[in-house]
């Protein structure tokens, strides 16, 4: 056998093995919108998800990226559940110590807990989610404010990716 035909049949057989055990897309059109019976997607129910307000400026600008992750037209007018999340805690840890023992290096450890709430009031998915970043010391003092406030931002982006992929997997296996 030529290794084409080998291959083409090795390929068939993944793809027999994986259609077989259950997978499918996340974002397909899988799950049933209980008002109209019509498919919907993941995605679409991830816009009907209303967001609290985060308390503090980081928590402000976790909402914001939320808010350009999660909503394609808008605020929903109705929300089929509410997400919470906790007030985020930043701890800034100095790595890399030179022999004057001055640091070079810092890591900014992002936490806070994600809530799901219902309709009904009733917390369906409660998770922590954590991020760690880090940036250089430098020798000015502006610059070393600007790579922190950058690796926040990137921190607090990595915290948005992290909760619309646990609200993606709730919803794709409700």
């Amino acid at each position: 056998m030529t290794k084409f035909i080998q291959f083409s049949i090795l390929m068939g057989l993944t793809t027999a093995f994986v259609t077989g055990c259950g997978f499918e897309p996340m974002y397909g059109q899988h799950s049933s919108n209980e008002l109209s019976g019509q498919p919907a997607a993941v995605s679409d129910q991830l816009s009907q998800i209303g967001i609290d307000i985060i308390p503090d400026r980081e928590g402000q600008t976790l909402r914001n990226h939320l808010i350009d992750r999660l909503y394609r037209s808008g605020y929903p007018s109705n929300p089929i559940a509410t997400l919470k999340v906790s007030k985020i805690s930043e701890v800034r840890t100095e790595l890399d110590l030179t022999k004057s023992s001055d640091a070079t290096r810092a890591q900014l450890r992002l936490t806070a807990v994600m809530t799901l709430v219902d309709d009904k009031g009733t917390t369906v998915l409660s998770r922590p989610i954590q991020t760690v970043t880090s940036f250089n010391i430098l020798g000015s003092e502006f610059a070393t404010r600007v790579t922190e406030q950058a690796a926040r931002e990137s921190g607090l982006s990595d915290l948005a990716r992290q909760i619309e992929l646990n609200l993606s997997l709730y919803y794709s296996h409700k």
